[in-house]
């Protein structure tokens, strides 16, 4: 991982003070390519309130604008060496907060991306993951090996017509998931490449059943 792959703690947004967190599930929010850490912390009120949130900043600075986790590539097919290295930067930041509860990961399109491809490098360190608009990155992981026998909790939700991920990236995702994951799938007609309200509901639900459950 390289000095430009680091979680910046002045720009995480959290939902409580992060000296409060102790032992209450989280989850880590990770917006797409050329937002910000904003983006998605306006879910946060639409979430279940038994859980802390903290939105992160993406590390590289996205020449239109905003920030992203990493390289461009391909439509669908990032650098692998780039996502790995936008991986180990959100594990590296829960080694800094040491969180004392559960963790759950949720991001959207480069996020969502992301969030399923920590599973793949750590599903003993998350309760579940949430993958909305995004996919599989092509190649292999280091724990990939291991996801089907733990098959993690993953809920992928997006538009069959996403007018943004191309139809090989979805594919390709659609045919690993379910062997490497306990996957709850959904598909929401005309979001386009975007979260609906019944989205979100369905978020908070898988939430609740899979970082409560794992607090317990």
């Amino acid at each position: 991982m390289t000095d430009d792959f680091v979680i910046d703690d002045a720009n995480v947004v959290w939902s409580i003070e992060p000296t409060e967190l102790a032992d209450r599930p989280l989850v880590v929010l990770m917006h797409g390519r050329g937002s910000h850490e904003n983006d998605l912390a306006g879910l946060i009120p639409l979430l279940p309130t038994e859980f802390a949130y903290a939105s992160l900043r993406a590390p590289l600075q996205f020449e239109g604008g905003g920030y992203t986790w990493f390289a461009a590539g391909a439509p669908g097919a990032p650098p692998a060496a780039s996502v790995d290295a936008a991986a180990l930067a959100v594990l590296g930041w829960l080694d800094r907060l040491a969180p004392g509860g559960p963790v759950s990961v949720a991001g959207f399109s480069q996020g969502g991306a992301l969030a399923t491809h920590l599973m793949r490098h750590a599903p003993e360190r998350f309760a579940s993951y949430v993958n909305l608009a995004g996919f599989i990155v092509p190649g292999e992981a280091p724990a990939d090996s291991r996801l089907p026998d733990l098959l993690p909790p993953v809920f992928w939700g997006r538009d069959t017509e996403d007018p943004v991920i191309p139809r090989s990236a979805t594919d390709r995702t659609a045919q690993w998931l379910p062997s490497h994951s306990e996957l709850v799938a959904r598909t929401y007609p005309g979001v386009g490449h975007s979260i609906s309200a019944d989205e979100v509901a369905d978020v908070a639900q898988f939430l609740r059943d899979t970082l409560g459950s794992a607090s317990r």
